[in-house]
Order: C-alpha cells, then sequence, then structure tokens
C-alpha cells in the first residue's frame, strides 16, 4: 500500500507514518517543511495553500490512502473555513489521478461538539459524552468545511473515507501548534529547575471533572484501521484513549515523574501562557546548563492551546462505542501516554 499524509512532520503525522511504516507501506510525506521526516518515508515539499506548486509536488504520486492531518488558523473561524477547506481541495486537485484513491482519512477534533475557538465551549454546555451522531453546531466550524470537503471528493472519485475526531492528542512532535504533552513537559522542567510552584493552570471543572485524551500511537492505529477494516469506513468516529481520568489525581502524578511536588489547586483559572511568559532566559539558562537541542521556548511549548483545553468550563468525555462495537478494541493507558512522552523527550534532549 502507498501512503500520502498531508501534515507529516506533525504531532499526528509523524506518528502515523511510523504507524504505517511498521505495517510495511510506502509512505510520502507532504509538509512546507521535510526536515525531521522518519528515513524511510519519501519527502514531498508543498505548500497545501499554493495550487501550483502542489500540482507540481504531487505530479508523480499516486497513493492508495490520502490522510489530511494538517491544519491552518486564522484570525477567525470563517477564514479559518476558506483556508482549511482549500487546503484540502488543493490536494485533491493536485493528485494525477484522484480515481485511484481506495480510502481518504481526515483527521479533525472535539471542536466538532465545542465550538470553534473563537466560540469555544460557548453558551449551553454541550451533553456529555460526545458522540458521534450528534447534530453539527449552528454557525461556521472548519471542520464542518472540511467534512463537506471530503464527502464532495468522495462521491466524485469513489473512495471509501473515514473521520477521526481525537480529543488532544499527546506525543511527541516538536514545534507543533497543539501539544499539551511537551507544553506541560517544559513548564513542569522550569518549575524543578527555577523553584517555580507546579500549578495546574485549568479550570475547576476540569480539575475535578471526568476527562479523556487520546495518545499519537492510538490516534495512529485507528486511522490505520480505519483505512483497511470494513468497519472503519466511511463513517465519523471519536478516537480517545479509551480511560477516564481527573486532573486532580493526575497532575500530582506527573509531578512525580520529574521529581517535584504538585501545588495546590488555587481554586480558579491560572493561564499557563502568563505563568512562562518572561521565562525565555530562563529556558535557555537551563538548555545550556543540560545541553538540551532547543533553547528557543516558543518551539518547544503552546501554552495557549493547553489553556484553552485546560480552561474549559464544561466537562469532557468522549464516547468510544462506535469504534469498538466497529471492530477497534485498542486501549491505552493516559498515565503511561505522558510517562512514555516524557521519556522520549528526555532522551532526545528536550527537556533536562
Amino acid at each position: 500500500m502507498r501512503a500520502l499524509i498531508v501534515g507529516a512532520t506533525g504531532l499526528v503525522g509523524r506518528n502515523l507514518a511510523s504507524r504505517l511504516l511498521a505495517e510495511g507501506w510506502t509512505v510520502y510525506g507532504l509538509a512546507r517543511n521535510v526536515e525531521g521526516l522518519p528515513e524511510q518515508v519519501v519527502p514531498v515539499r508543498a505548500d497545501t495553500l499554493d495550487p501550483g506548486q502542489l500540482g507540481t509536488a504531487l505530479a508523480d504520486v499516486a497513493p492508495h490512502c490520502l490522510f489530511f492531518t494538517t491544519w491552518t488558523r486564522k484570525a477567525t473561524e470563517a477564514e479559518n473555513c476558506i483556508a482549511n477547506s482549500a487546503m484540502l481541495r488543493n490536494v485533491f486537485s493536485a493528485l494525477p489521478h484522484p480515481e485511484r484513491l481506495v480510502h481518504v482519512g481526515l483527521v479533525t477534533g472535539l471542536k466538532h461538539y465545542l465550538g470553534p475557538f473563537e466560540s469555544y465551549a460557548a453558551g449551553a454546555p454541550p451533553q456529555t459524552p460526545f458522540r458521534e451522531d450528534m447534530p453539527r453546531l449552528p454557525g461556521e466550524n472548519f471542520y464542518y468545511a472540511q467534512e463537506d470537503v471530503l464527502f464532495e471528493a468522495a462521491a466524485r472519485h469513489g473512495f471509501s473515507w473515514s473521520v477521526h475526531r481525537p480529543h488532544t492528542v499527546i506525543g511527541h512532535a516538536i514545534g507543533n501548534l497543539m501539544n499539551m504533552g511537551t507544553t506541560l513537559a517544559v513548564y513542569a522542567s522550569l518549575c524543578r529547575e527555577t523553584g517555580l510552584p507546579f500549578v495546574f493552570p485549568g479550570s475547576a471543572v476540569q480539575w475535578n471533572g471526568l476527562t479523556d485524551v487520546t495518545d499519537a500511537r492510538q490516534l495512529a492505529a485507528h486511522i490505520h484501521w480505519a483505512a483497511t477494516a470494513p468497519g472503519g469506513r466511511n463513517e465519523a468516529f471519536n478516537i480517545v484513549n479509551g480511560d477516564v481520568f481527573r486532573w486532580k489525581w493526575l497532575w500530582p502524578r506527573l509531578a512525580s515523574w520529574f521529581g517535584i511536588e504538585a501545588a495546590p489547586y488555587p481554586g480558579a483559572v491560572s493561564p499557563l501562557e502568563a505563568r512562562l511568559k518572561g521565562q525565555e532566559e530562563a529556558w535557555r539558562r537551563i538548555a545550556k546548563a543540560h545541553a538540551l537541542q532547543l533553547d528557543d521556548l516558543s518551539k518547544l511549548a503552546s501554552p495557549w492551546h493547553t489553556d484553552a483545553d485546560l480552561g474549559r468550563p464544561v466537562e469532557c468525555v468522549t464516547d468510544m462505542t462506535k469504534s469498538r462495537e466497529a471492530g477497534f478494541a485498542r486501549y491505552q493507558s493516559t498515565e503511561r501516554s505522558f510517562c512514555d512522552l516524557f521519556d522520549q523527550l528526555r532522551a532526545s534532549r528536550y527537556i533536562p
């Protein structure tokens, strides 16, 4: 099998590439910057918003499966809809033989149920657990725009499709715009090295309530399953680890991995973006002292996204029944997801 992964250098794309390579696939990895791709991935350098460049880059690429794992952020959701649907549409137009596609997988997320960034979790709280048959929310949402492009292309070219809706994705990728795991690793490292208190930055609802996350390896396995199993075709699926937890239970365990104490919860949101502001020089000193690979805090941490996730005023629990009944039974411990990531980051010298 030949796969084209759009966004192959990102958190989801990298882990999917590793999964498919392990399964014996030939993998083409499309990104604007292809540095750091796994060695066996065939690099395809192109900007999905540049049709001419994209057409040239894909002229000799004929995949059986296409996996779209990237997005771009604009100032408004209306602009997000235009740009992100265009990215997907441009890829279909640039492929020399889209009619030869067997399957296309699209990765979106829980903003399908919670709404876009500019109205995130606003209004009446959605009823949990989130289920795939919930209706679309009113208003613009670039996930809906992407789905519509996918459905139109599937009807035109005759391939099967799958939509994957993870919660917060935990896994190894540097420079990712939505990377809670690495952000918390950097935050905990700063706390240990400088004496800052390791305070949970989110809302009381997130601290006390049940929630879940998605390991990038779990998501990669889910995407591979949907592309190869009859039960995964022409369906939208939630995909999370399979366990649930409370942050007030997990937070001390994360602190323990770093050899620090978890600070008492302050009782209200205490944004991480503000806590990390002004810590750039401290991180440079830490990076120098421990010979770390990156001394630029902004290239490791994405506090804005972590604040958006942990600051939600609503409970977030995701139902996995549909996937399980269709044949996907894989399970992943969330505590293990974080600890495995921390092990990787330390081994590759991104954290001390």
